[in-house]
């Protein structure tokens, strides 16, 4: 039997924060919390760090610039694999869904092709990854040659997470013609003849889509895969998701069409990034007020691992939120989302998921990561450092 102490630490339980405490792990899993007289194979102090659950992110496409770095520029994918796992064990993310978009050949790694190949890189690796490496699939609705690749991925137990979006001009993200031409003329170096040529495809491919939506739909709920829908737009579209059987909402436009998620039983996911920046990239809702408002579930870094854990502890800064409060949004509610019932909290009995945090500089930084009671991180930050710079007066109001 294999067994880690963790002593000195501030645990975050669902409810509760409690103060220089002990975790034992054995044979990867919670086996008890502050116990008593316990003895391990090996002690960490944590010296008053935080230890939270492993956070859960239900929506990162950062694998795509680990593929693709530069346009046009692809990596091998067993390399971009094994640094990207490498890229969430350091960001405290112990359960990242790799997110994967099937849009037949839009630009650069976002086509059917590529995502195929990557999600059988990501399979390939998990044996030896550090974290629980799964996967998300993004369908792009206009794609009608996407609808069979998915198909298969499915029935070959390859999919965890399905989203299904809609990224055509004129609603969504995109809420004008323009939009979606300033947008993939500067993300993607499209001329502006290029960029009207993608919108009339994407329109075009609307045709069929509903069909397509609800034929996957339905064999993803036969496979018991989550399911979900992306940038909702309006409390029309909250309802249609939810008459198909979409489990959650990712990245709604609106403060509306959130509350309207929320209040038919759809759990929200929002971006880590926006809470940092104050501000969406598409001039949709900012997730804080989602949040200040009560309808924000989940938060997910879309792009950027190591947002995940800072947005935490801003929301908590800037909601008034308790460390409960703030783990619950990047760890026990996506867990629950998904139905991962073994993971998400600091439970006797549950996965050895763990991350213990640092504040340095007024920064959250993870020190540890542990995935399955593995250590699959550590970094050392120097106490005196940690000491120096405490934790900033409001961040400390809300964690006590």
């Amino acid at each position: 039997m294999t067994t880690t102490l963790l002593t000195h630490a501030r645990v975050v339980l669902p409810d509760a924060v409690l103060e220089n405490s002990a975790v034992l792990i054995e044979d990867g899993h919670i086996a008890a919390i502050e116990p008593v007289g316990a003895r391990a194979a090996r002690e960490v102090d944590l010296q008053g760090q935080i230890l939270m659950p492993g956070m859960i992110d239900l929506h990162c496409d950062a694998i795509e610039k680990e593929a693709e770095p530069r346009s046009r520029v692809l990596f091998p994918f067993d390399f971009a694999v094994a640094q990207v796992d490498r890229r969430n064990a350091a960001a405290g993310i112990s359960t990242p869904y790799h997110a994967l978009s099937f849009a037949n050949r839009e630009w650069g790694v976002r086509n059917n092709d590529t995502a195929g190949e990557l999600i059988r890189a990501v399979h390939a690796f998990r044996q030896h990854g550090l974290v629980d490496n799964r996967i998300h699939c993004r369908y792009e609705i206009s794609d009608e040659t996407a609808l069979p690749v998915l198909q298969a991925l499915i029935e070959e137990g390859m999919v965890d997470l399905l989203s299904v979006m809609d990224h055509s001009p004129g609603q969504g993200q995109f809420k004008t013609l323009e939009a979606y031409l300033d947008y993939v003329m500067g993300n993607h170096g499209f001329s502006r003849e290029q960029a009207e040529e993608a919108a009339r495809t994407k329109l075009a491919g609307m045709e069929g889509a509903a069909k397509r939506v609800e034929v996957l739909l339905a064999q993803a709920h036969a496979a018991g895969v989550p399911t979900a829908s992306h940038d909702d737009d309006s409390v029309h579209r909250i309802a249609a998701m939810r008459n198909l059987g979409v489990s959650m909402s990712e990245f709604p436009i609106n403060l509306d069409t959130a509350k309207a998620a929320v209040s038919c039983g759809l759990p929200t996911i929002l971006g880590a990034p926006n809470v940092l920046r104050g501000q969406s990239q598409s001039g949709s809702m900012r997730a804080i007020d989602a949040i200040r408002a009560g309808v924000a579930s989940c938060l997910c870094s879309d792009y950027q691992p190591s947002t995940l854990v800072a947005a935490a502890f801003a929301a908590a800064d800037q909601a008034g939120l308790t460390l409960s409060q703030a783990s619950a949004l990047v760890a026990g509610n996506p867990a629950q989302a998904c139905g991962l019932t073994d993971r998400g909290h600091i439970r006797v009995g549950l996965r050895a998921d763990l991350i213990a945090v640092n504040l340095v500089n007024g920064q959250p930084l993870v020190s540890h990561t542990w995935s399955g009671g593995r250590l699959a991180f550590s970094a050392h930050y120097p106490v005196a450092a940690a000491t120096t710079h405490a934790t900033p007066p409001r961040i400390q109001a809300v964690a006590a």
